[in-house]
């Protein structure tokens, strides 16, 4: 089973993507791309028992302008998928 995560959109700091193939406890966190660093914060944990969804982020005010992608990590903290980069000025 592949599992993806689509980035849709990023408006007024907040972060729209689309999921499929993702566990219930998958965790989806942002890279910084230049760095390849996983933050600290925000981590969002798939709760839905459906494989498919979607799914909002609030980026902190504190996070700095670069280029980054998501990155969902299955129940064991392994890579399960990865979106297309994005845009934060």
């Amino acid at each position: 089973m592949i599992s993806i995560i689509n980035f849709i959109e990023i408006e007024n700091r907040v972060i729209s993507a689309i999921y499929r193939n993702l566990m219930i406890r998958a965790k989806v966190v942002i890279v910084d791309k230049d760095s390849g660093e996983q933050l600290a914060d925000p981590v969002t944990t798939i709760v839905s028992p459906a494989p498919n969804g979607s799914l909002r982020i609030r980026l902190p005010h504190a996070m700095k302008p670069g280029v980054y992608y998501l990155r969902a990590l299955n129940g064991r903290g392994e890579t399960a998928a990865q979106s297309a980069e994005f845009s934060v000025s």
